[in-house]
């Protein structure tokens, strides 16, 4: 009798993280921009605010540099700080893959071969000094500018749009900026 009643607890628990799984709350597709002009939006971009990837929790002066390559990748340099203005330098190097090419605005952004992280830019202005980069899973977002601080306007306008995309506010990070 006693091994009956935790092979029947096992079970329901096995039915209910099934059941669970399947009605986990899906998204609409992010929306993304019409068009990503490659040439304006390399360079570098101020990490404003994030919902961030592990290894960037922490980050400070978070800045991400882009150049196209000749073979049409995208080579990314994101530096930062590790938990302080003097913190440890951190540098990441991952590949940009352009996986949409009519818009440009949906990349796969490599890391460790072969996988490539999800990256879709959904919104950048008129001007290419704003971006939000964004992700279908909702599990991390990336508001940047061309310049290490924004408008107290313009910053809550920002998140206001993450959170249309289905993010949740609370997890949103600031990233500190110290202006040289």
């Amino acid at each position: 009798m006693s091994i009956k009643y935790p092979l029947i607890r096992a079970v329901f628990l096995l039915i209910t993280f099934f059941i669970t799984g399947c009605t986990a709350m899906k998204y609409e597709p992010i929306p993304l921009v019409k068009y990503v002009d490659l040439e304006r939006f390399m360079g570098a971009w101020y990490v404003i605010a994030h919902i961030p990837s592990y290894p960037e929790k922490n980050a400070f002066n978070a800045i991400e540099r882009y150049e196209l390559n000749d073979d049409g990748t995208i080579a990314t340099t994101f530096t930062f700080n590790e938990g302080g203005f003097e913190g440890k330098f951190k540098t990441l190097t991952p590949v940009g893959f352009i996986t949409d090419e009519e818009s440009n605005a949906v990349w796969g952004m490599q890391f460790i071969w072969p996988i490539k992280a999800d990256y879709r830019i959904a919104y950048v202005d008129d001007n290419y000094t704003e971006t939000v980069i964004a992700r279908e899973k909702r599990d991390y977002v990336w508001i940047m500018t061309r310049t290490p601080e924004i408008d107290g306007v313009n910053y809550n306008k920002l998140i206001n749009f993450v959170e249309s995309l289905g993010y949740d506010k609370s997890l949103i990070r600031k990233v500190p900026q110290k202006i040289n």
